[in-house]
């Protein structure tokens, strides 16, 4: 471990991410991916040549995008030399490019590696039903006349029924349970209301439309569409969310007894996230300023049943290596798939039972303060595409960290499956580079 390199956020930027209405958003998600690396780029002097690959976490992308990594590499002209490369880990993808990215420059296989993560989830594909490809199947093989209309005797309106891909990515095959009923499982494992979902969902509004007014959200780039409008703020914020408004809104995944609806959960939305990665000697050879430092990374298996717990079973290993107490922390951010599935993860770090019993610990980590937690805001009020969920809050970590003067920072994500994954970083300075570049 003492060979392993020193890896730094050197900037990043990001889309808008645009909420889904009901039909497919104006944008792929290579033009997302395109937009937000075209602007990080372009504040750079080197060439892009100088890359050493490009890493982009995505789940769903379209037909005419396969390893899309590629297809954003080359659309930002990137040379055809330089290798790039798409990664899936459902909603870590984003994270998955990152750690990547950050295990190649510390292994010294790289020095400089664009990664991100991009989701354009309004454009998830209606797929043919298993019933009506086996009749088109059948009906391309007929050979004569009689026999293709033998086979369209056979057809059937249920054949129409198409397979909403979206749907069925969000629902776990093995345990039977879509994302938002591994929710409820957490509300109550731990006894979370429905008020106290409520509760913080408006807290994350208000947190996000503060941070639009007061200019804290810089690393988002406008995007503009075929038609010259243009998108410059995550539009699916509700400044005007309340407790009282959103009481009003019915169950989804439990109609009956459940308590996550849609206003306490995280927002279907488009999106991209971008990040440069460098080592030190990067650093100092192109003069690049640098955000933070990557500290550790971790992944984590668990019940799919309960996936929303992840966070807290990749944070803990993070925390035990560096033996660090949850006051080392200035700052988190705990992607936001469900105001419920935040609150549980806040419940077992303080809980002895949970740490004893799941993590291992004689004692509870003790309480993550809310004013540092996701303080601008998170998937429910700025929504979760998620290939891009991972790279957006770690560069928001990154930047906050700056803003604040603070030096550590975790970022934290469930994952559909039963998994989570964590990311430790500091905050940089860039007096070595200064020192060096004289």
């Amino acid at each position: 471990m003492n060979d392993r390199r020193d890896v730094y956020i050197v900037d990043g930027s990001r889309t808008p991410q645009l909420k889904a209405r009901g039909k497919p958003g104006p944008f792929s998600a290579s033009d997302l991916a395109v937009s937000a690396g075209r602007a990080l780029l372009t504040r750079h002097r080197f060439d892009l040549g100088e890359l050493d690959e490009v890493i982009i976490g995505c789940v769903m992308p379209s037909e005419d995008e396969a390893n899309i990594g590629r297809v954003i590499a080359l659309r930002l002209g990137v040379p055809q030399r330089v290798p790039a490369w798409t990664v899936q880990r459902n909603c870590a993808s984003g994270m998955q490019s990152i750690d990547s990215a950050y295990q190649n420059i510390a292994n010294g296989q790289a020095d400089l590696i664009l990664a991100g993560g991009v989701e354009a989830m309004s454009r998830a594909p209606l797929l043919y039903n298993s019933k009506m490809v086996n009749w088109m199947a059948e009906l391309m093989q007929a050979k004569t006349f009689g026999q293709k209309l033998k086979t369209f005797t056979r057809f059937r309106l249920g054949h129409l029924k198409p397979v909403i891909a979206l749907l069925r990515g969000l629902t776990d095959p093995v345990v039977g349970l879509n994302m938002g009923q591994t929710a409820e499982n957490i509300a109550a494992n731990f006894g979370i209301t429905r008020k106290q979902m409520d509760s913080f969902a408006v807290d994350s509004h208000h947190r996000l439309a503060a941070a639009h007014t007061a200019g804290y959200l810089e690393e988002i780039e406008p995007i503009y569409d075929g038609g010259g409008k243009f998108y410059d703020h995550d539009d699916g914020v509700r400044p005007e969310s309340s407790v009282e408004k959103l009481a009003k809104l019915r169950p989804v995944f439990d109609r009956k007894y459940g308590s996550v609806t849609a206003g306490n959960s995280a927002q279907v939305t488009d999106g991209a996230a971008m990040l440069l990665l460098a080592s030190e000697d990067a650093v100092k050879k192109y003069q690049l300023p640098v955000l933070a430092k990557i500290v550790d990374t971790q992944w984590a298996g668990l019940d799919p049943a309960v996936m929303g717990m992840g966070p807290v079973h990749a944070m803990s290993p993070i925390m035990e290596r560096h033996q660090l107490a949850t006051e080392d922390i200035d700052y988190w951010e705990i992607n936001e798939a469900f105001a419920t599935q935040v609150l549980g993860c806040v419940e077992a770090w303080k809980d002895k039972a949970y740490c004893k019993t799941h993590l291992g610990k004689d004692q509870a980590y003790g309480e993550i303060p809310r004013e540092r937690l996701n303080v601008d805001g998170g998937g429910v009020s700025l929504g979760h595409p998620v290939g891009a969920s991972g790279a957006r809050i770690v560069l928001h970590l990154a930047k906050l960290l700056q803003r604040e003067n603070a030096r550590r920072g975790m970022a934290s994500l469930c994952i559909g499956g039963g998994q989570g994954g964590a990311m430790l970083i500091e905050k940089a300075e860039n007096n070595f580079t200064q020192s060096e570049v004289a």
